[in-house]
């Protein structure tokens, strides 16, 4: 399946309608495999996957964002085998850096981002995912986190193919900075970019920073 489109066919600026399909279908496949390699890895493996984002998200906020201080951070709740960040969450809460986490209010609409604390009250969202209840203060976003299925060179996304991140960004005025957190296993070549995607500002896995643009 994943040479059933080649990188020289492609056209990013072209809406060709039997072009969008052959790539939707490679991204679908690309999902399974990069998700199966996800479950796959032991306990012990997702723990240090997860300490070292941590190290590196830390690092970086500080390096670039001087700590998140002073602005709204957006989070991500793991599901599906992503890398857990909660105890970074609670560390930024207790700095007084304001957290939030994104859910879905209305489908195919924006995401919305509700404030979190490790003593918020959390109910069931879409996909079964904790979110913040309907109380929860909404914010928007100063630095968002984006967890990622694959990525690429270009800093763009694979994720779960909802079209969610894309859309909200797209929305949010200003933009938030963005990072994605994704496994060092699950860089591509390309996700062959559509119209629609939008690169991330910069690219996390448990190695270090794989991209980064110069956004502050």
């Amino acid at each position: 399946m994943a040479q059933e489109v080649a990188p020289d066919y492609f056209d990013p600026l072209a809406v060709d309608p039997q072009q969008a399909r052959d790539v939707a279908r490679w991204r679908r496949s690309e999902r399974t495999r990069l998700r199966a390699e996800r479950d796959a890895l032991s306990v012990a493996d997702r723990k240090a996957v997860g300490a070292a984002l941590i190290a590196g998200l830390r690092g970086l906020l500080e390096e670039r964002f001087d700590g998140a201080r002073g602005r709204v951070f957006s989070a991500y709740w793991p599901i599906k085998g992503e890398p857990d960040l909660r105890p970074l969450m609670t560390e930024l809460h207790e700095k007084g850096v304001t957290v939030a986490l994104p859910l879905v209010e209305v489908k195919a609409a924006p995401l919305v981002f509700r404030r979190w604390t490790p003593e918020a009250r959390m109910v069931r969202g879409d996909w079964n995912i904790p979110v913040p209840s309907p109380d929860a203060a909404v914010v928007e976003p100063d630095i968002m986190l984006a967890p990622l299925v694959g990525w690429d060179d270009a800093a763009y996304r694979l994720g779960y193919g909802g079209g969610y991140f894309d859309r909200t960004l797209a929305a949010l005025s200003p933009r938030p900075a963005t990072i994605g957190i994704g496994f060092q296993s699950s860089r591509l070549a390309t996700i062959f970019p559509q119209p629609h995607d939008i690169p991330l500002d910069v690219i996390l896995t448990e190695v270090g920073v794989q991209v980064s643009g110069e956004r502050k």
